[in-house]
């Protein structure tokens, strides 16, 4: 049995097993820390994981982001980390997010998972992951690196320290791995840790980081765990989060991906796929095209405005923009297929519509 060796521990067993296999986990970066920390929660049976990355592979990630491979340089992140992790265990459902995380998405995003996991190496978004579980009340799994210290925490979790009760200040400057160096095994070290703080909160034993940091030195292993006190008590709602990162409500009108296939025959609908041509699900209908997002504003003529464009894209975040985009060229007839590709795969799937 795949997971025998975890079950026969008391403090999984068979509901552990369970609990495991319904917990929705979100990665957000596909880089050191998410090629560490991916692969053990998929291998765990974690049901349901996001990773979220617009980056594409270069050679000098190799050193560190050991889950690629050679041939894989200059291919999407997030994509061949699903393969990989779709190789390493079939029997979860692993979402590609080929988008960059932001103001507008994250909130979105963070409702559809239960735990959010921070392999990011970029200060402002740490902030922008915090705000948005704060508005979700979502935990999320810090981990940090720099040159041959890592740190770890859980922010959120149980109305516990949020990021910024350890740093309050935003306007702070940090090195990234780019300019200060990193070797490859300080993030899988990291990785490990944020990884066992997911299965602990999922399975509900142990002691979570919660309240405190870890602080872990590879060169010469000292390890030292410090309080964290929360200071910022501070509600933050989502019209709050809307204003700080001045967000301005999209005009774009929704349809639900079940509404959206009763249109699969209708003549007078065209079904509009921007995403990249080897992203996966295929999801293909006889009234369709596909025209990546970063190619639709010169690709518009190939569009006829007197049909009723439905957009989709990987999860219904880049379908917004191009729904957008179509407006702001006098398209008037264009919705957004909510959930994406993946929600029309859902729910033909459930349907059996082909």
């Amino acid at each position: 049995m795949r997971y025998n060796r975890q079950i026969i521990l008391p403090e999984v067993g068979e509901k552990g097993q369970e609990k495991l296999g319904q917990a929705k986990v979100l990665i957000i970066g596909a880089g050191g820390l998410g090629a560490a920390i991916l692969p053990y929660l998929a291998a765990a049976g974690i049901g349901e994981i996001g990773i979220i990355d617009d980056d594409f592979i270069e050679i000098s990630n190799l050193q560190r982001q050991v889950i690629y491979k050679s041939d894989a340089v200059g291919k999407s992140k997030a994509l061949e980390a699903r393969e990989m992790a779709l190789s390493l265990n079939p029997l979860i459902q692993i979402n590609a997010i080929t988008d960059t995380l932001n103001a507008k998405n994250a909130i979105p995003l963070f409702e559809q998972y239960d735990i959010m996991v921070d392999a990011t190496d970029n200060l402002h978004t740490k902030y922008l992951i915090n705000d948005a579980c704060v508005v979700t009340h979502k935990p999320f799994v810090y981990g940090s690196i720099y040159k041959f210290q890592g740190q770890v925490s859980v922010f959120n979790f149980q109305n516990g320290p949020t990021y910024r009760c350890l740093f309050p200040d935003e306007s702070s400057n940090s090195k990234n791995c780019v300019d200060a160096g990193v070797m490859g095994i300080s993030v899988g070290i990291i990785g490990m840790f944020q990884a066992n703080e997911v299965l602990k909160m999922v399975l509900g034993i142990g002691n979570v980081l919660s309240g405190e940091l870890l602080i872990y030195n590879m060169l010469n292993n000292d390890q030292q765990k410090f309080d964290l006190v929360k200071t910022n008590m501070i509600a933050v709602s989502r019209l709050d989060f809307e204003k700080k990162y001045n967000i301005v409500a999209s005009p774009v009108l929704e349809i639900s991906a079940k509404e959206a296939l009763e249109e699969i025959e209708n003549p007078d609908v065209l079904f509009l796929d921007v995403r990249n041509k080897e992203e996966l699900p295929k999801v293909n209908f006889t009234n369709s095209i596909q025209i990546p997002l970063a190619d639709l504003e010169e690709n518009l003529d190939q569009l006829d405005s007197n049909k009723t464009i439905l957009v989709y894209c990987q999860s219904g975040m880049r379908s917004k923009k191009a729904a957008g985009i179509l407006r702001n060229h006098s398209f008037s007839k264009v919705q957004s297929i909510a959930g994406g590709a993946l929600k029309l795969e859902g729910v033909m799937a459930k349907v059996s519509v082909f």
